[in-house]
């Protein structure tokens, strides 16, 4: 039950942030690192890619495609920790010191956090759940 609710709370995340990302890419323009090619485009795609991992990770019908969504959520929030540390940089340098450690410093914790839950709620993984291995002996 805890594994369902976690998985609906984490997919209506990403189609938020996936949405927002569609319909006002400019926050996110600004903190993508300057390195990323046609940013424009990959801000747009990695909505659409938000929303559909949200999509199939809540669909009931194929365990496969919510395992998917998992591992495929869990590496998109791996890519996009660039940006995260990038807009802690530039946020930092400046005169007010943007948003903060107070702000950037649990984002930076979080983002391992959501690698393993998208992994754990897609039913990729079940640690530390689960059952540990067969014991010695």
């Amino acid at each position: 039950m805890i594994r369902r609710t976690l998985r609906v709370v984490l997919a209506m995340l990403y189609a938020f942030a996936g949405w927002k990302h569609i319909v006002d890419p400019a926050p996110f323009l600004r903190i993508t690192p300057a390195w990323v090619w046609a940013p424009d485009a990959v801000i747009f795609w990695t909505g659409v890619a938000e929303i559909l991992g949200a999509a199939a990770l809540v669909q009931p019908f194929s365990p496969r495609l919510r395992q998917a969504a998992g591992i495929g959520l869990a590496l998109y929030a791996l890519c996009v920790w660039p940006a995260n540390v990038n807009h802690m940089m530039m946020d930092l340098v400046r005169p007010d010191g943007g948003w903060g450690m107070a702000y950037h410093g649990p984002r930076m914790i979080v983002q391992p956090l959501l690698i393993w839950l998208a992994l754990w709620a897609g039913q990729v993984i079940d640690w530390p759940f689960g059952p540990r291995g067969k014991p010695a002996g």
